[in-house]
């Protein structure tokens, strides 16, 4: 569900954003003054994609609000509302951490169409962040763990599963010596009691798909009498 928190402290300002932004599917959460808006970001445990504050409150006001909000999240899309003679206030606003700002009075259509940019800016970042999670970068290999694929340079590289959990694990060790009991207990489980040697058939078969002269392995080493290692460099 889309979000939105309004902070305003004039009651039919706050009612005429309340009601279009809801007509446009978002769901509101209304804030009268800077205090109440900071208890109810602080509270929230669902979260919001954008807040839509007021500058000139009595009390707290929405620059202050603002510079609160960033201290502790900097995903959220923030959109000042100011009069045509606060200049200042503007610049202030965008400098303690705001994204945009509409100039007060305007209309439906303008505070929709401020308001869907700014989302759609914050949902691309948002994707972009949880995809970063999900993936593990090492020098031109990106391995996708919820995709569960693996590319060098952007090409895709084919791994059969066992393949996957072996790279995966090496990229969570990069430049350090794994035993091939730690690799076999690792990729086939505690309970597997075949030969070691099944490690070693799986690297060579790594080293076809991933090196570019797979007698010479430049990232998947061997480290005699242990194991194999990940190169980073």
């Amino acid at each position: 569900m889309k979000r939105i928190l309004i902070v305003e402290d004039e009651s039919a300002i706050r009612e005429f954003e309340a009601i279009n932004l809801k007509r446009a599917g978002y769901e509101t959460v209304e804030a009268d003054c800077g205090e109440a808006a900071l208890e109810i970001f602080n509270n929230d445990v669902e979260g919001f994609d954008i807040a839509l504050l007021d500058i000139m409150m009595p009390g707290i006001d929405g620059i202050t609000v603002c510079k609160e909000i960033r201290k502790t999240n900097n995903s959220i899309g923030i959109i000042m509302l100011t009069a045509k003679s606060q200049e200042m206030d503007k610049i202030s606003g965008l400098m303690t951490g705001a994204d945009d700002y509409i100039t007060k009075p305007f209309s439906p259509a303008e505070l929709l169409a401020r308001v869907d940019s700014l989302y759609r800016r914050v949902s691309l970042q948002s994707e972009k962040a949880e995809a970063e999670i999900n993936r593990i970068t090492r020098g031109e290999f990106v391995l996708d763990l919820r995709r569960r694929t693996l590319t060098k340079s952007g090409k895709d590289i084919e791994l059969t599963q066992v393949e996957f959990q072996m790279m995966e694990y090496f990229f969570n060790n990069p430049d350090t010596p794994l035993l091939r009991e730690e690799i076999l207990q690792q990729v086939w489980g505690s309970s597997y009691f075949g030969e070691e040697k099944i490690v070693d058939v799986n690297v060579r078969r790594l080293r076809m798909k991933i090196e570019d002269d797979p007698s010479i392995p430049k990232h998947l080493a061997t480290v005699w009498g242990m194991g194999y290692k990940w190169n980073t460099n």
